[in-house]
């Protein structure tokens, strides 16, 4: 791993149907933090502005699902979040955990990627202190030159507001994101993998179909798309390239499935726990296996 980078800092789920999105993830055992609107800045040194999104989110201690939603298509959209559902909506976002947003943008601008520059982001929440601002910082690269999804890297400045106790209790047991699959088209496989190993300080290594790059407290794991249905049977591919399915830890494998199923939510065996298919839970595939 790179001294910058640290893991997962957060995928994200994205839809219209923000109300729907919520009702599933709170059906499949996850407790969601309130829901918070988004203020966002547009360019580096910007001031954010109201935009269309707002989010809940499920939340580990360290990483998260955020459950993102178009709230308001009249609102601004500085990060073009209503052109990234037009395409498709569902598992979009793949976001790495940086302690310094800064030196990560010239370390990969160094590197000859393209990128946003270092963007402000805020939300406002509850907290048992009463309300406060959640302030964060991020750089995105050109999602031009990352087919495979919307990716990014983000920096916590106020941790603290995001990671309440009182919503790391999950029903199933959850604790944490252990990994990100990608299906990545068979002609880009091979560029992409590097471009990860590059960013991430992480040599790939080879688990049946499936690469993996150690992406410190979580795994990012990349499969050709010929290979996709070995991986993923019967799962929808919404484009050539896509993030296609999360890793959740969780404490008790066969309670969790017992409470999924419970919930009126279909799951198949899978190695070390079971699988829910994206088509649901929101466009994204969740394993469950014990952490």
């Amino acid at each position: 791993m790179t001294g910058d980078i640290h893991g997962i800092h957060h995928t994200g789920i994205l839809t219209r149907d923000l109300d729907g999105l919520e009702r599933a993830y709170i059906s499949l055992g996850f407790t969601l933090s309130p829901r918070s609107r988004h203020l966002l800045s547009g360019r580096p040194g910007q001031a954010p502005v109201p935009g269309c999104t707002a989010n809940r989110c499920a939340l580990f201690g360290g990483s998260y699902i955020e459950l993102l939603g178009i709230v308001d298509e009249l609102a601004p959209d500085p990060w073009h979040t209503r052109a990234m559902a037009d395409g498709y909506e569902g598992l979009k976002l793949i976001n790495f955990d940086t302690d310094d947003a800064g030196a990560t943008d010239r370390r990969l601008t160094g590197m000859g990627l393209r990128t946003s520059g270092v963007l402000d982001l805020e939300r406002d929440v509850d907290t048992e202190e009463g309300p406060r601002t959640v302030r964060a910082r991020a750089v995105h690269l050109d999602p031009g030159s990352t087919p495979e999804g919307h990716v990014g890297f983000a920096q916590h400045l106020t941790r603290r507001y995001v990671h309440q106790p009182r919503y790391l209790t999950h029903p199933n047991g959850a604790r944490g994101l252990a990994a990100v699959l990608v299906v990545v088209d068979d002609a880009g496989v091979g560029a992409v993998t590097d471009r990860y190993a590059r960013i991430l300080g992480a040599a790939p290594a080879q688990e049946g179909p499936v690469t993996v790059l150690d992406a410190g407290a979580a795994r990012l794991r990349i499969v050709r798309a010929s290979d996709a249905e070995e991986v993923l049977p019967g799962e929808p591919a919404p484009a050539p390239s896509y993030p296609a399915a999360l890793t959740v830890a969780v404490d008790d494998v066969h309670r969790a499935r017992a409470l999924v199923e419970d919930g009126g939510t279909a799951t198949r065996p899978a190695a070390g726990g079971f699988f829910v298919s994206a088509r649901d839970a929101y466009g994204a595939g969740l394993f469950f296996t014990a952490r």
